[in-house]
């Protein structure tokens, strides 16, 4: 046990600075040096009595104080905040050629010769070598960190690179983030956002799942689902539970430039200010050396006591980092080289066939249990009923399984050598495994030959297995958009109707009197204020979270039409085919009054006379022709799904409860296009490749703001194309079609000025 201060009575004051003190060098010595300076016990011990003076001398308290990383109470939902600088994603590779290859290119880009004579260095300009550091990647949830005056201000998820939630209240439970930044050599800046990786140690992820399967709970999939899983609890003493760690690989936003040149001594000044990085991280000079360190660290890796799939190779020094900047996604001063999966093989021992939210059918191998990648697996995918037949996978067969992206197995083929007599062929549903209802094999001609076929979808519309995922997208941001009706709200709700004694009832923090909820359509959204009384009584659904949810609720109800065929999950409708839809049709009436034909325009135009005048009575091209996004094949599932039964009801009911179905977007035919006075009304654009400045939604809103229609398919109609990096077949069917075709720098250039990006 750690001895008191000399002093014989020191004063609260005196001991508070104390066991402060030796609790953050505990934590610094475990989580940056991996030493230990107590056991647990200890620590706990200490934990306890720094909190019971905190609670007996309130004047003391500090939000850094250790006692402050447990103990909060659960939040009301997540907030979102946008990333001072974005998270952007690497791009991967798989082989030392292509690393080889990206390290050329990165030298040519900074105007750096290679040497002559064959040497594997590469010299500067000014004779100094660009150095590498190798990091692994660690198999995790990426977070960012932000420090302000060295206080831990908060901490948010990647989310989609612009905007994260805020999740500080789970990673204020994590130990080995410090609270407050200290160190006596080391002043840290007034804004220091660090980036990294949060993740569950193997062993910490098996006591995990014993406690689970003790408890009669389904053990998680892997650490990472886990970690991720535990980062999203509301309750900070749900996350503080499961042994979380952290480890820095980046940063963000930084006040002062000086703090560091380049990356190794940036991980270098955070290591000494309290805050973890990889100690397997390399510094290296040349090609050969990284891919030295890459094969060296493939050979330990399985034996840490974390999951890790690949290195990371960076340019080190950041004015060069700047100098090479950024594709729309991606870095061009950085990659990931990504390990060949881990295969093994085991037993199929049964298939279970799954229903996902478009109604694909899709069967999982149910296996002999096998440790693969550091988990134990019991299932995996064999992605559709046609590689089941090419490969002639069998129940009772030997396979062999591998991790893609070392996450999700499946089955990559047979041991036919090991066939036994009793192996049984898999046999595709005929009906919905769920619902019964029928079923639709895509491509047509699979139906004749079974190893030609990619999908079997069930085609009730209403299909319960489809439904909690279809809710999930009404109510996300780019449809719905209902502010507090996530997953996690969504599963909670319709949790009331599973039995009482049904422990993921239990699980998600259902009260037992709690009456049920319906939550089975749509319409059931707009419906949640007529159980208020009983929605209370969930666990963590307090006044303030009713409010804004039932609030967000209603302001979905005057989204408009393109929002609610964006958001039902309708095949064939996105969210740029609902919004064409609306811009044609002035209401769900008008929608519904129309033809097949009047959805395809652009396609009836393209048909011989004779197909033309069978489907629209005139052998005459159309005058009003518009683009939908939708074509001579998909039209026709859209229209039929429109005027199906359940569409019908669904269309019913959400009248009935209010919903706003006019158009937002509807211009008339005759109408002149909006912002005339630019060079993109009335235009039918087209965008391919990634953008470095421009988000795709963002843009296409902007484009149609300024009079535009911006179409998901490239035809004769089509104006312009906006072509990016690494554009693809669209933008080679704009060169067969003769169709102008611009880069980001001319849209750019077109743009009136107050759009133009800074």
């Amino acid at each position: 046990m750690a001895k008191r201060s000399s002093s014989a009575s020191p004063t609260p004051e005196t001991r508070v600075r104390e066991l402060r003190a030796l609790l953050h060098r505990a934590n610094r010595a475990y989580y940056i040096d991996a030493e230990s300076m107590m056991s647990d016990r200890e620590y706990d011990d200490l934990l306890s009595e720094l909190a019971a003076i905190e609670g007996e001398h309130p004047e003391l308290d500090d939000p850094a104080s250790p006692t402050k990383r447990v103990g909060g109470e659960p939040i009301q939902g997540f907030k979102t905040r946008r990333h001072a600088v974005p998270m952007r994603s690497i791009d991967n590779t798989y082989n030392e050629r292509e690393i080889r290859a990206w390290h050329t290119r990165t030298l040519k880009a900074l105007g750096v010769p290679a040497p002559s004579g064959g040497g594997s260095l590469f010299a500067a300009p000014d004779a100094e070598t660009v150095w590498f550091v190798c990091d692994p990647k660690i198999d995790g949830v990426a977070v960012s960190l932000r420090y302000e005056r060295g206080v831990l201000a908060y901490a948010l998820t990647r989310g989609d690179g612009e905007r994260g939630d805020d999740i500080t209240h789970t990673v204020r439970t994590i130990r080995g983030v410090p609270l407050r930044l200290d160190a006596d050599n080391v002043k840290p800046p007034k804004v220091l956002e660090i980036r990294g990786e949060v993740f569950i140690p193997n062993s910490a992820f098996a006591k995990l799942n014993e406690q689970r399967e003790r408890n009669g709970l389904e053990p998680f999939m892997n650490p990472r689902n886990a970690c991720a899983g535990t980062l999203k609890q509301l309750d900070p003493k749900a996350a503080a539970e499961r042994g979380l760690r952290f480890h820095a690989h980046g940063r963000g936003e930084i006040s002062e430039s000086g703090f560091a040149e380049n990356h190794w001594d940036f991980c270098e000044r955070i290591r000494k200010l309290g805050v973890p990085t990889n100690p397997h991280a390399e510094r290296c000079a040349s090609a050969d050396e990284i891919v030295r360190a890459i094969e060296a660290f493939d050979k330990r890796r399985g034996s840490l006591d974390v999951l890790t799939d690949g290195m990371v190779v960076r340019v080190d020094r950041f004015d060069l980092q700047d100098k090479l900047g950024f594709t729309s996604k991606s870095p061009r001063w950085v990659i990931a080289y990504k390990y060949p999966a881990e295969r093994k093989t085991t037993r199929l021992i049964g298939v279970d066939h799954q229903v996902g939210k478009t109604g694909k059918i899709t069967p999982r191998g149910r296996m002999e249990p096998v440790l693969l990648a550091g988990t134990t697996v019991q299932h995996a995918t064999l992605h559709n009923y046609g590689q089941v037949r090419q490969k002639d996978i069998r129940v009772g067969d030997t396979i062999e399984v591998e991790k893609a992206g070392e996450i999700i197995p499946y089955v990559v083929g047979v041991v036919a050598s090991a066939r036994t007599k009793g192996a049984k062929r898999i046999v595709a549903p005929a009906t919905c495994p769920e619902c019964a209802g029928p079923v639709e094999v895509e491509p047509p001609e699979a139906e004749g030959k079974p190893e030609l076929e990619t999908t079997r979808r069930c085609t009730n519309p209403e299909c319960p297995a489809q439904m909690r995922e279809k809710l999930i997208w009404f109510a996300g941001r780019k449809q719905m958009d209902i502010d507090g009706l996530g997953e996690s709200t969504i599963d909670l709700i319709r949790a009331t109707a599973l039995a009482v004694d049904d422990p993921r009832r239990a699980e998600l923090g259902v009260p037992a009197e709690t009456a049920p909820i319906p939550l089975e359509h749509f319409a059931d959204v707009f419906r949640l204020h007529e159980h208020a009384e009983a929605l209370l009584t969930l666990d963590r659904m307090g006044e303030k979270k009713l409010e804004n949810l039932l609030a967000g609720i209603e302001a979905a109800k005057s989204r408009g039409l393109a929002r609610v065929l964006a958001g039902m999950g309708i095949r064939h409708v996105g969210d740029a085919t609902a919004r064409a839809l609306a811009r044609r049709f002035e209401s769900l009436d008008a929608l519904l009054a129309a033809e097949v034909w009047q959805l395809m325009p652009t396609a009836v135009n393209t048909m011989s006379k004779k197909k033309r005048k069978a489907l629209t009575g005139s052998d005459d091209k159309l005058e009003d022709v518009y683009e939908t996004g939708l074509g001579a094949d998909t039209a026709p599932i859209v229209h039929a799904y429109l005027h199906s039964p359940a569409a019908t009801r669904t269309f019913a009911d959400l009248r009935a409860v209010g919903v706003d179905l006019t158009s937002k977007d509807y211009r008339p035919a005759n109408a002149e296009p909006a912002s005339g006075d630019n060079a993109f009304a009335g235009k039918t654009i087209v965008l391919t490749g990634s953008l470095e400045h421009f988000d795709r939604t963002a843009l296409t809103e902007l484009l149609e703001s300024l009079g535009a229609s911006v179409t998901g398919s490239v035809s004769k109609n089509t104006d312009l194309v906006i072509a990016g990096d690494k554009a693809g077949s669209k933008l080679d069917k704009a060169h067969q079609l003769g169709i102008d075709v611009w880069t980001e720098p001319q849209l750019i250039e077109q743009l009136p000025k107050p759009h133009r990006p800074t």
